[in-house]
């Protein structure tokens, strides 16, 4: 058995997996595991992965979790242009700060974006309190112009003059509160510059397909009442 990749790609990280191995061609069979159905929660998904998160990575007998894991095992296993994690100690600890930095600060509240003003609501019909999303946006603002000010500066990419896995980490966590409707390129022109960038250095085509289900999350069924009680817990776990 070939390299086999657990996905969602309503999940930000498993975007980020998509996007980098199509991008450098690796061969992969994709399982897909559907979060809003629940699947994740299953026992048959359990036994790949016990904390039953996606994304996962099946290699033969070896079991991996963890999207940075994943992308970084990805970059030593194939032959990938060194931008993606360069060689050089000071471009890849650029790259290293990001990635470390990125859990807790922007991929936090991108996705509390989403959750507050799109899959409360529409997906668990749960609505969420007016000061709480206004508190959600201005959280994320905050977090954009960090990203801007500390990460970005002044660089085509966030690690340097080429795209690495940083930029394709925050460029997948941003089409969050774009799906949800939040305007995060409006008025942040170096910003908006840099994700096009992104997008034409991925490819367009591939960026757009990778998207298509998050850019869909406010036309989501609602929950069956079964799935919603047993989502419920971890949902609100991976977004408080």
């Amino acid at each position: 058995m070939g390299l086999e990749l657990y996905l969602d790609l309503l999940s930000q990280p498993c975007r980020a997996i998509y996007i980098f191995a199509k991008k450098n061609r690796i061969p992969f069979e994709m399982r897909t595991v559907e979060l809003l159905k629940g699947q994740h929660l299953g026992d048959a998904f359990a036994q790949v992965n016990p904390l039953k998160k996606v994304p996962a990575l099946k290699d033969g007998d070896f079991i991996l979790t963890e999207s940075v894991a994943i992308l970084l095992y990805l970059t030593r296993k194939y032959e990938v242009p060194d931008y993606w994690y360069p060689q050089d100690l000071q471009a890849r600890a650029r790259v290293d700060e990001y990635l470390a930095w990125q859990h807790t600060g922007l991929r936090r509240n991108c996705l509390r974006a989403l959750w507050h003003k799109v899959m409360f609501p529409v997906f668990l019909g749960e609505p969420v309190p007016p000061q709480m999303l206004a508190a959600t946006l201005s959280e994320l603002d905050v977090t954009l112009q960090l990203l801007e000010d500390k990460f970005l500066q002044n660089k085509a990419f966030l690690a340097g003059a080429h795209i690495s896995l940083a930029d394709l980490v925050a460029i997948t966590e941003l089409m969050h509160p774009v799906g949800a409707g939040c305007q995060v390129f409006e008025g942040r022109p170096k910003l908006d510059a840099w994700r096009q960038r992104v997008e034409v250095a991925v490819g367009k085509d591939l960026f757009q397909e990778a998207h298509e289900v998050v850019l869909k999350a406010k036309d989501s069924p609602p929950a069956d009442p079964m799935i919603k009680q047993k989502m419920m817990p971890g949902v609100l776990a991976m977004i408080q």
